[in-house]
């Protein structure tokens, strides 16, 4: 099997769009592809240490990472390098679209932060989206996107974030 095979264990080109631009591209290992649901493993692909006060990503962090072809949001369990659980974060996404060994998913801004305890789940960045316009530009993507993150908000303080993933 090639190393770019589109099969598990190849690797996908993950191309993550936002306001029109490519805002980040990495490698990742292809876990599976059901045809609904896409699961990539990747380390930390940004420059450095992103510090967000509730978790910090870093150099060594391993995200496992959850794309839907039919919902509007993706989910990263984020592991520190000893296998050690931070949480999950979750971008509110266009549903993805696979070509090839081509992941592109458009994020919309909005995200969700787990803790690995469940004890603190928190909506963030609502105010980039408000300044994002797209309420006024695509109101039917909008709303999708609250949607979405109101789910997600449900599941990850009701119990049902577990078997999202399994």
């Amino acid at each position: 099997m090639s190393a770019n095979s589109a099969e598990p264990g190849g690797l996908l080109d993950v191309v993550l769009v936002k306001g029109g631009r490519t805002k980040i591209r990495y490698e990742a290992e292809l876990l599976a592809d059901d045809g609904i649901r896409i699961a990539v493993r990747a380390p930390w692909a940004g420059d450095g240490i992103r510090d967000f006060g509730f978790v910090r990503f870093e150099p060594g962090d391993v995200f496992t990472e959850y794309y839907w072809r039919n919902r509007w949001y993706s989910v990263k369990e984020v592991r520190d390098a000893g296998g050690g659980l931070k949480g999950w974060y979750c971008d509110i996404t266009r549903p993805a679209t696979r070509s090839g060994t081509q992941l592109v998913v458009e994020d919309l801004d909005l995200d969700l932060w787990r803790s690995a305890d469940g004890t603190d789940v928190r909506r963030l960045d609502e105010d980039e989206f408000a300044a994002s316009g797209l309420r006024e530009t695509d109101p039917a993507a909008a709303t999708a996107a609250v949607s979405a993150l109101d789910e997600l908000e449900t599941l990850a303080r009701g119990g049902g974030f577990d078997a999202l993933l399994t």
